[in-house]
C-alpha cells in the first residue's frame, strides 16, 4: 500500500495488478481530472509569454497573481464566507488533501503560481522556461496516463504515468528554446528530464508543482555550469 498522485495525492493504492487500480484510488473523478488538467495546461502560457518579455515585467505580472491566489486559498480555511464561495465554485476540482482543514494545504493553482514566480526569480530565463514547461506538459500527461493505464508501481506512482512524464519531458527538451542549440544542451536537458521523472514519482511531501520545476531547474543550472561553462545563460 502506498500513495499516488497519478491517482490523486494522499490516496492509498489498491493492488497494482488491478488494471484500474490507480484510477480507483483517485480522490477526484476522472472527468473532473480532465478539467483540472485542462486548466493546468493553460499555465503553459506562462513560459510562452516569458520568452517574449524580460524578468522584471514577468515578476510584475506573476507576483500580484501569486499573492492574490494564495490569499484566497488561505482565506478559505479561516473565513467562512470565503470558504462557502470557494467550495461552491471550485470544490469539485480539489483533491482530498487540498480540502483538509487540519493540514491546510494550498491547492494546485496556488502552487503553480508560486513555482512560476520562484522559477523566474531564481533561474536564468532559458532554464525557467524549460523547467516550467516540463512541469505543465509532463505532469499533465503523467497524471492522466497513469490513471487510465497505470498497472505497475514505480516508487510512489505508476510506471506507466512516469514513462509518459519522461517521454513528454524529453519532447519538451527537444522543442523548447536553447542558447546555442548545441548537442550538449539537449543532452543535459534529457538528464534533467530524468531527474524530474524521479522527483515526480517519489513519495515526498512537497507538492510536485514545486518540486518538479525546482529540481529540473537546479539540475539544468548545475549541468550548464559544469559541462557547458562557455555558454552565457544571460544571453536569452
Amino acid at each position: 500500500m502506498t500513495t499516488n498522485e497519478h491517482a490523486g495525492a494522499g490516496t492509498t493504492i489498491p493492488a497494482p495488478q488491478d488494471p484500474a487500480a490507480f484510477d480507483k484510488a483517485a480522490t477526484i473523478d476522472y472527468r473532473h481530472e480532465l478539467v483540472r488538467k485542462g486548466i493546468h495546461l493553460c499555465s503553459l502560457s506562462i513560459p510562452v509569454i516569458y520568452s517574449f518579455i524580460d524578468r522584471t515585467l514577468a515578476l510584475q505580472i506573476l507576483v500580484p497573481l501569486m499573492f492574490a491566489f494564495v490569499s484566497v486559498d488561505l482565506a478559505r480555511f479561516f473565513l467562512p464566507p470565503v470558504s462557502r464561495w470557494f467550495y461552491r465554485w471550485f470544490g469539485w476540482l480539489l483533491r482530498r488533501h487540498e480540502q483538509d482543514d487540519k493540514n491546510r494545504r494550498l491547492n494546485g493553482a496556488s502552487n503553480v503560481l508560486i513555482a512560476a514566480t520562484l522559477s523566474v526569480l531564481l533561474f536564468p530565463k532559458v532554464i525557467a522556461i524549460n523547467a516550467f514547461a516540463i512541469l505543465i506538459i509532463s505532469d499533465t500527461t503523467s497524471a492522466l496516463f497513469g490513471r487510465r493505464f497505470g498497472k505497475h508501481r514505480f516508487l510512489g506512482k505508476s510506471l506507466e504515468g512516469s514513462a509518459a512524464f519522461l517521454v513528454t519531458a524529453v519532447a519538451v527538451v527537444l522543442v523548447s528554446p536553447k542558447i546555442d542549440y548545441v548537442f550538449g544542451e539537449y543532452a543535459i536537458g534529457v538528464v534533467a528530464a530524468l531527474v524530474g521523472t524521479v522527483v515526480e514519482a517519489a513519495s515526498i511531501k512537497i507538492d510536485d508543482n514545486l518540486s518538479i520545476p525546482l529540481s529540473v531547474g537546479l539540475t539544468l543550472w548545475g549541468l550548464y555550469a559544469w559541462l557547458l561553462p562557455a555558454i552565457d545563460l544571460a544571453r536569452m
